[in-house]
C-alpha cells in the first residue's frame, strides 16, 4: 500500500455537508459523483495532500444507508491507494484478510475498489484503490 487514497465520511444530506466541510477546509468540494451500482453519490474535498470524500445513499439499501442506520454519520472507510489491485488482494488474503471483493469494481474518482472485512482489520473498513488506466477502461 503507499499511501491513504482518502478518508470516507457517511452523512445524510450531501448538500448540507458539503456546506459545512466547505467552511472547515475554506474551499468548495472540487468533485460530485454518483456511483449507482453501490447507491451512493459522492463528494470529493482536498485539504493538503489530503482527499475527504462525503458518501450519501441514494436508496434505503445502499450500504451507506445500512451504515448510518446502525451507527449513524462518521467515519466510514479508510481507502489506501495501491499500483496492483489483484495482487494486493492477493497478498491481503494469504496473510488472513477477508476480501470483500475478489474482483475489483469501478469506484469513485476513477478507481477500481475492493474493501476489507471490518472484523479482520479491528473495525475499520479498508478500501483498496488502483487509479484506472485507458486500457482497463
Amino acid at each position: 500500500m503507499n499511501k491513504i487514497e482518502h478518508i470516507g465520511i457517511a452523512v445524510k444530506d450531501l448538500e448540507v455537508s458539503n456546506q459545512l466541510f466547505a467552511s472547515l477546509f475554506g474551499e468548495a468540494h472540487y468533485k460530485i459523483e454518483e456511483v449507482a451500482s453501490e447507491g451512493v453519490k459522492t463528494s470529493f474535498f482536498k485539504t493538503g495532500p489530503n482527499k475527504i470524500e462525503l458518501l450519501q445513499a441514494t436508496n434505503s439499501e445502499s450500504p451507506i444507508a445500512k451504515f448510518i442506520n446502525k451507527k449513524g454519520e462518521g467515519i466510514h472507510h479508510i481507502a489506501f491507494a495501491v499500483d496492483d489491485i489483484l495482487s494486493e488482494i492477493k497478498r491481503l488474503q494469504n496473510e488472513g484478510f477477508t476480501v470483500l471483493n475478489e474482483v475489483p469494481k469501478k469506484g469513485a474518482d476513477n478507481k477500481l475498489v475492493a474493501f476489507l472485512h471490518p472484523k479482520t482489520t479491528n473495525g475499520v473498513l479498508i478500501e483498496l484503490c488502483q487509479e484506472i488506466s485507458e486500457t482497463q477502461l
